[in-house]
């Protein structure tokens, strides 16, 4: 498929003695006379091998974080009778960590902006769209293509009627003046600058990840996604299969369609299946055919998805086409390639 600290060692346990039941004894007749809360409060501070109870009891298991001791000889006295719990403890949190991790990365995307003009809902690709540096507004190609041709293509800006600029030197002014204001269309633009080395920028793989990074944690899905491809396929980087993957999952839980079938295609080369049809579901719903192909040749030729996951990838496919699809739009992409939307 294609892609666009010390541990609780083992040991002998010499046994509690009898003073250490005394101790306990005398814990469990205080704690009676407590109130709830001060019972909670008393329990996250009692020493699970003498029973010894004080705010100095802060020496925490250091493997699954749920028992304390009052020193270290008492951690090392009680490690036999606490290893199987120790790890069931560990193994509980593992899969209880990887549940609230798939929760998160299967959650279905926040909804995308409409364009400023039309008001109808984004396209996902991108050639959909068109950033304007001029007042900082993304405009979807249909809108972009009706003013040109309106206007003679005399290159006015759809939204603020600014002249497009037609020298480098402009390009570059109107974008740092974006950036100084923090605009995080302008910041993800100018790493795709660097990265590529347009409009008069050197190309500089390093700047261009230290932008996409910047943009990405202001909220910026594709500046993820883009970082997730530069270590996937060693674009500036070393090849790190584990950063990219890193990197797909923000940029797809943030709602960006090409990242999510990035995961999907992962999924597929692991033989994962359901997950791979989980994540290109969710990618078809966001307007990228390409997973709805997957699925469709999973389906159909290799038998690892069903006829059911095929028709909801569809169904979901065409409910996005439907919120997308305009008479201007088709117009402006059977004009121009340039302004193709799906």
């Amino acid at each position: 498929m294609s892609i666009t600290s010390n541990d609780c060692n083992d040991g002998k346990d010499d046994g509690a003695s009898k003073s250490n039941d005394d101790g306990v004894c005398e814990m469990n007749d205080m704690l009676q006379n407590m109130s709830t809360a001060d019972v909670e409060e008393t329990n996250a501070s009692i020493c699970a091998n003498c029973g010894k109870v004080g705010s100095n009891v802060t020496n925490t298991c250091n493997k699954c974080k749920s028992v304390k001791y009052c020193n270290a000889a008492c951690k090392k006295k009680h490690r036999h009778k606490h290893k199987k719990d120790c790890e069931e403890h560990q193994r509980l949190a593992a899969e209880r960590a990887a549940e609230l991790h798939d929760e998160a990365l299967f959650r279905q995307p926040p909804p995308v902006d409409d364009c400023p003009i039309c008001f109808q809902r984004m396209p996902s690709i991108p050639t959909g769209s068109r950033y304007k540096s001029c007042c900082g507004k993304l405009i979807c190609s249909g809108c972009i293509y009706a003013v040109r041709f309106r206007d003679g293509d005399v290159g006015l800006c759809p939204f603020c009627r600014t002249p497009a600029p037609t020298l480098d030197k402009e390009i570059i002014r109107r974008i740092n003046k974006r950036v100084e204001a923090g605009d995080i269309e302008a910041i993800y633009n100018m790493g795709c600058y660097y990265n590529q080395g347009d409009y008069g920028f050197p190309q500089d793989y390093d700047k261009a990840l230290e932008l996409w990074q910047r943009a990405g944690e202001l909220g910026h899905a594709a500046a993820y996604h883009n970082i997730g491809c530069a270590y996937d396929l060693g674009r500036g980087v070393k090849v790190d299969n584990k950063k990219a993957n890193h990197y797909y999952e923000l940029a797809a839980t943030k709602g960006d369609a090409a990242a999510r079938h990035n995961l999907g295609s992962l999924e597929a080369r692991a033989s994962n299946f359901d997950r791979a049809v989980k994540h290109y579901t969710i990618a078809a719903s966001g307007g990228y055919s390409g997973s709805l192909e997957f699925i469709k040749v999973i389906y159909k030729d290799e038998g690892h998805a069903t006829k059911e996951d095929y028709s909801k990838a569809l169904r979901l496919y065409q409910e996005y086409l439907g919120e997308v699809k305009s008479v201007q739009r088709d117009e402006a992409a059977a004009a121009d390639e340039q302004y193709r939307y799906y």
